[in-house]
C-alpha cells in the first residue's frame, strides 16, 4: 500500500509532501491545476521514462519519494531479498530526475536500474484508464487474468511441466533422427575410411619409433664403429679385472685397519656392476644395429603409410586410433538407430499424450471459469447503466505452448443483438472505463497489497452511473486495502474516506499546483464546486452535504 509521496522539483510542483491511508483516495480539481501531474510522479519513482522536460524551470533536478508497506507475503519482499536490498514491512523508493536527462534510482538506499524499479512498480501499483492498453484492455494478458480468476496455479504448474517434458523428449528424437539421416547417406564412405584406417593398425606413439629406428638404421655403420671402439677399450685395458685387482687388495688391507677402508671399497663395487651394466648396454646396442637392409625399406614404407593417412584425414598419427573408435561409434549409432528412435518415438508420443490431457483440463477449467466470470461481469455492468452489455470470454485452441492450448480474450457487444469485438474496437470511451472497472472489481478476488490507480475512470458519466462507478471504487477499496483515482465527480469524491484537492496557485508570477487534504466544510465545498462550477451556490451545497451522508451510509 503507498503511504507517502513526496515530490520536489517536478513541472509545477515546489514541493510536496502527501500521506495516504487504505480505503478510497480520491483527487479532485479543476482541469489544468496538475492532476495528472501526480500520476506522473508516481509513475516516474516506479520506474516509467522520464524526460529533461519534467525538471522544474531553473533547477538543475526534480526528485520523487514513495513509501510503501508490505504484506509479509509480498513477492516485492522475495525481489529485495534476492536483490541483496534490506528491508522490513516498509520500503522507501527514491528517484531523481536531473535537467541533463540523468536518473537514478534508490531502494531502501541501495542504488538500482530502472528495470527493477519497473519490476517493483507492477508489484506495487496497478495503473487503470481510458487508454488502458498495458492493462485490461490489452487482450496479451487475457489469459493469465483468467488463470488468476480461476485459480488455475496448481493445474498450469502441471502443464507447464509436461509441456518442457514434451519439448526435451522432441529434441532428442529430432536430433538422432536427423544423426540417422546424416549417417545414412555418410555410410558407404564412414566404412571405406574404417577399413583404411582399421587396416593400418596404428598405436600411438608409433610414428616416434619408427622414427628412432630409421634414424638408427640409416647411421647405424657410423654408430656402431663408436660404440665399438668404446667396447674396445674397455676390453682392451682390462678396467673390469683392475677394478676387481684393486678390490681384493684393499680388502686385505681393510682388515687391520677395520672400517677406515669400507665406504672406498664399496664405491668401487658400484663402479665395478655399473661397469657391467654399461658392457651389456652396449651389446644390446651393437645387437640392435646388426639388421637387413631389406628391413629399413620395409620400415620406411610403414612410416610413409601411417604419415599419408595422417595428412588425409587431418590428425596426427598419434590420433588415427582415436579416429577409428569414432568411425566405429558411428556405425554401432547406425545399427541402433531404429530401435532408438522407435524407443524416443515411443518416449514422446507419451509425453505429449500426458500433455494434452492435462491441457484439456485446464482448458476445461478455464472454460468453466469464463462462464462464472462472464455473468458476474454482465451483472456488475448493470448498475453501471449498461444493462444491454453481453460481456463473453472467448476460448480458442492454439499450438501447445507452456501455458496449455488456448489463447484467451475479452469481448463485449454493448447493444442487444449487436456481435461480439474487442473491448477497446466496441465500447465507447465511458463505456471502456466502467467495464474496465466492472472487470477488476470481478477479477480482484482476494488480491491484497496492490494499490490501484484509476485516471479519470468515470469522464463523460454522471448522475446515478457515476454514483454506481464510486461504490464499486469503495468495493476495491475494501477489498483491495487502496485506491486512488482522479474524478470529475461529485458522487465519486463523495465516497472517498480522503480527499485530495489539486489548485493551480502562483509564486512570483509563476503557476505551481498545490495539492492538500480537505475535510469537513473543505470536502463540502470542493464538492459543491464539482456540481456548480465557479460559483458555488447554497443549493450546491446542500446537494453536496446529501450526498456526503448518503456516502457515509455504505
Amino acid at each position: 500500500m503507498l503511504c507517502e509521496l513526496e515530490i520536489k522539483d517536478i513541472l509545477l510542483i515546489k514541493r510536496l509532501s502527501l500521506k495516504f491511508s487504505s480505503g478510497l483516495n480520491a483527487f479532485t480539481g479543476e482541469t489544468g491545476t496538475g492532476k495528472s501531474i501526480l500520476l506522473d510522479c508516481l509513475g516516474f519513482v516506479l520506474g516509467a521514462r522520464g524526460q529533461a522536460l519534467m525538471v522544474r524551470d531553473g533547477k538543475e533536478r526534480g526528485e520523487v519519494s514513495a513509501i510503501f508497506s508490505l504484506e509479509s507475503d509480498s513477492k516485492v519482499i522475495l525481489a529485495l531479498d534476492e536483490a541483496d536490498i534490506t528491508n522490513s514491512d516498509e520500503l522507501i523508493i527514491r528517484r531523481v530526475n536531473y535537467a541533463d536527462g540523468r536518473k537514478a534510482a534508490w531502494v531502501n538506499d541501495k542504488r538500482v536500474s530502472s528495470e527493477f524499479l519497473r519490476f517493483l512498480g507492477e508489484s506495487l501499483i496497478e495503473f487503470h484508464g481510458q487508454h488502458d492498453e498495458r492493462g485490461l484492455l490489452n487482450t496479451k494478458g487475457h489469459l493469465h487474468l483468467l488463470d488468476q480468476f480461476a485459480q488455475t496455479a496448481a493445474s498450469l504448474s502441471l502443464v507447464k511441466k509436461a509441456f518442457w517434458i514434451v519439448k526435451k523428449n522432441q529434441k532428442a528424437l529430432d536430433e538422432v533422427t536427423k544423426k540417422n539421416q546424416e549417417l545414412t547417406e555418410e555410410e558407404d564412405f564412414i566404412r571405406h575410411n574404417l577399413e583404411e584406417i582399421s587396416s593400418l593398425a596404428t598405436y600411438p606413439g608409433e610414428e616416434a619409433e619408427l622414427d628412432i629406428k630409421r634414424k638408427l638404421m640409416k647411421n647405424s655403420r657410423e654408430i656402431r664403429e663408436n660404440i665399438s671402439e668404446a667396447s674396445d677399450l674397455i676390453d682392451r685395458n682390462g678396467v673390469e679385472g683392475q677394478l676387481s685387482t684393486a678390490i681384493t687388495h684393499l680388502e686385505k688391507a681393510a682388515k687391520n685397519i677395520e672400517t677406515v677402508l669400507d665406504d672406498p671399497i664399496e664405491a668401487l663395487r658400484r663402479a665395478q656392476f655399473e661397469l657391467h651394466e654399461a658392457q651389456s648396454g652396449i651389446f644390446d646396442v651393437l645387437s640392435s644395429l646388426s639388421f637387413n637392409p631389406e628391413e629399413l625399406e620395409i620400415l620406411e614404407d610403414r612410416l610413409f603409410s601411417i604419415r599419408g593417412l595422417s595428412r588425409k584425414y587431418k590428425v596426427t598419427s598419434d590420433q588415427l586410433p582415436e579416429l577409428e573408435q569414432k568411425l566405429k561409434e558411428k556405425l554401432i549409432f547406425l545399427e541402433n538407430s531404429t530401435r532408438n528412435i522407435e524407443d524416443l518415438k515411443v518416449k514422446y508420443d507419451g509425453s505429449l499424450k500426458e500433455f494434452n490431457g492435462l491441457a484439456q483440463r485446464l482448458s476445461k477449467e478455464r472454460q468453466k471459469a469464463a462462464i462464472v466470470l462472464d455473468g458476474m461481469v454482465e451483472e456488475e455492468l448493470k448498475p453501471l447503466k449498461m444493462e444491454k452489455a453481453k460481456f463473453k470470454t472467448e476460448i480458442k485452441q492454439v499450438s501447445p505452448n507452456e501455458l496449455g492450448q488456448d489463447t484467451v480474450s475479452f469481448t463485449i457487444s454493448t447493444n442487444a443483438g449487436s456481435k461480439f469485438g474487442p473491448l477497446i474496437k466496441i465500447a465507447s470511451g465511458g463505456e471502456l472505463s466502467r467495464l474496465i472497472l466492472a472487470l477488476k472489481v470481478c477479477l480482484t478476488n482476494d488480491q491484497k497489497g496492490v494499490s490501484m490507480v484509476f485516471d479519470e475512470i468515470d469522464r463523460g458519466i454522471g448522475g446515478a452511473t457515476a454514483d454506481a462507478v464510486g461504490r464499486r471504487l469503495l468495493q476495491l477499496a475494501q477489498k483491495n486495502a487502496q485506491v486512488l483515482v482522479v474524478t470529475h465527480s461529485p458522487q465519486v469524491a463523495a465516497l472517498a474516506e480522503r480527499h485530495f484537492v489539486v489548485s493551480k496557485v502562483f509564486e512570483n508570477g509563476k503557476p505551481l499546483s498545490n495539492v492538500s487534504e480537505v475535510k469537513g466544510k473543505g470536502c463540502v465545498e470542493e464538492i459543491a464546486r464539482m456540481i456548480s462550477g465557479d460559483r458555488i451556490t447554497d443549493e450546491a451545497r446542500e446537494a453536496s452535504r446529501v450526498l456526503i451522508s448518503q456516502a457515509s451510509k455504505v
